[in-house]
């Protein structure tokens, strides 16, 4: 019964994780900017470390539930 939080929550932080590391990668790729009036590479690696906390997060309440 409390399992089912947890489930929910790791869903969606891994689904936000993956979509935002998607959406990092495609956006350096093509060489668009990540945020508007930050330098590139700062911006890619702050959206890269959010995608990879969430990520973390995701994986850490899969395996709590």
């Amino acid at each position: 019964m409390e399992s089912g939080p947890a489930i929910f929550a790791g869903a969606v932080f891994a689904l936000f994780g993956g979509a935002l590391l998607v959406w990092t990668g495609v956006r350096v790729r093509r060489g668009e900017p990540v945020a508007q009036g930050v330098s590139q590479v700062a911006s890619a690696t702050l959206a890269s470390l959010a995608a990879v906390i969430a990520l973390g997060l995701g994986a850490y309440c899969l395996t709590r539930a």
